[in-house]
């Protein structure tokens, strides 16, 4: 009896804390307000850019393996012999208004750009550092100030990602031996940070000159004022990544944040006491139901780095590009799609003409992206469908991958009357049916779009 009683006592302790944690009606409706904009674009621009490209992916003649932007950590190469890049990125081809057009015209709603990664380098003119695009590099000038501008211009949401924690160049910052999720299937946040605190470690005397709490007063917090102060509206601070955060110090870098009361936040601050407002799966999609009812995001990259690597050819396809979105679109989710821009300012070309071809499949069907919500149907084998709200009806959009060689589709789990079903791309009617809870839509011969058709179905009621 005594060890029933301490069960049920633990487990109504368990409850009332779960209670205690549920945020206030108040808190929710603030945060939905904020999440508004995100949840509906669905589709977003990462930018990796920064001293990193001009090596390009080799040290000393010798190709450094994996990731572009880690190769100062890769190659373990030392903050002074590092920092001679830095003399050679001259952006003079620079042309963020052609960036931003581009974003817009491939149907993405938002661009987050590295204002600092991890190699500390600032793409903007901070005044707590020497290390910055301004002092270092013969560009002389802040790049994030006409991105910013261009965003406004074409109705962009900017974002930054800031490299909090690790830090190679100043002294202080954190410093991990390896990047955290290469070669693994299927990355939790847990794993990545437990795998970050066990290889954290610095191959330069340089970097240890200083604490990690003189990192965080002196260069961290200071850069953080400086984003959130200086560019107008700031839509996203994307923290990456948190070793050897502490609460402190994550107290520290949210504090700023009031300085931009409608920014949202990712999870990468310092897990799990400041949790952010959304869940950042990295090069992957997850299953339905991993993280349902959550906010996320996967972002990705379109070859196999995020910074420029000159040899990296291992392109993604278009189609591939375009079934994630929908893929991820029909599981609740946004895509934050990379690109990784060359020293001299130029876009990879293979990124430019992949982005173009998005833009031409989304400018059909992007009514089946923009403020759809998860699928409510069972997975589908031909397939993927998102869901919209019409007055009281539903409206399910299915996009179908693998077009049926008889003209016959089916969908499990509606029982729903049809009001109307048509293609998107040319408002064709479709021919309908149902038997049971299984509605069945004929065909044409042929499929209107190579990498997804998308039907657009009107039910009566919710599903």
């Amino acid at each position: 009896m005594k060890k029933r009683f301490f069960c049920l006592l633990s487990a109504s302790c368990i409850l009332m804390q779960a209670g205690m944690a549920q945020p206030s009606p108040a808190a929710t409706k603030e945060k939905d307000e904020r999440m508004e904009w995100w949840r509906e674009a669905r589709f977003g621009m990462f930018i990796h850019w920064g001293v990193y490209a001009v090596p390009a992916g080799t040290y000393k003649g010798q190709k450094i393996n994996r990731i572009g932007e880690w190769i100062m950590n890769r190659g373990k190469i030392p903050v002074a012999d590092y920092q001679q890049f830095a003399k050679e990125f001259n952006p003079v081809k620079y042309d963020p208004d052609a960036w931003v057009r581009m974003a817009k015209d491939a149907g993405m709603k938002y661009i987050v750009i590295t204002a600092k990664h991890h190699d500390g380098f600032a793409l903007f003119d901070s005044k707590a550092t020497k290390w910055d695009i301004v002092d270092a590099s013969p560009y002389g000038k802040d790049l994030l100030k006409p991105l910013a501008e261009a965003c406004r211009k074409y109705g962009v949401k900017l974002g930054f990602y800031y490299s909090q924690a690790q830090d190679w160049c100043h002294p202080g910052g954190a410093a991990s031996r390896r990047a955290t999720t290469e070669g693994w299937a299927n990355p939790d946040s847990a794993r990545i940070d437990a795998y970050t605190a066990a290889n954290s470690g610095h191959w330069d005397p340089a970097q240890t000159s200083k604490t990690m709490a003189q990192y965080i007063d002196e260069i961290a917090v200071p850069q953080v004022k400086e984003l959130l102060s200086n560019y107008g509206d700031v839509a996203v601070l994307w923290w990456d990544t948190p070793t050897d955060m502490t609460d402190e110090f994550a107290e520290k870098l949210n504090a700023p944040l009031k300085l931009q009361p409608h920014i949202i936040t990712n999870d990468r601050l310092k897990r799990p006491n400041f949790p952010g407002d959304y869940l950042t799966p990295e090069q992957r999609i997850p299953k339905v139901g991993e993280i349902e009812g959550k906010d996320w995001e996967t972002c990705m990259t379109m070859n196999g780095t995020w910074g420029y690597k000159s040899y990296d050819d291992n392109w993604k396809s278009t189609t591939t590009l375009v079934q994630n979105l929908i893929d991820i679109a029909s599981k609740g989710g946004n895509y934050l799609l990379n690109i990784g821009p060359k020293a001299d300012g130029t876009v990879p070309q293979e990124s430019i003409d992949r982005l173009k071809e998005v833009g031409q499949w989304m400018k059909v069907n992007g009514e089946s992206i923009y403020g759809t919500k998860g699928s409510p149907l069972k997975p589908l084998d031909w397939g993927r469908c998102t869901k919209k709200e019409n007055g009281g009806n539903t409206i399910l959009y299915l996009s179908v991958f693998n077009w049926p060689a008889n003209g016959q589709l089916t969908v499990p789990g509606i029982k729903n009357k049809v009001v109307s079903a048509k293609l998107l791309s040319n408002g064709n009617a479709v021919k309908t049916s149902t038997a049971g809870d299984v509605l069945s839509l004929t065909l044409p011969a042929a499929p209107a779009d190579k990498i997804a058709s998308v039907i657009k179905v009107e039910l009566k009621g919710s599903l």
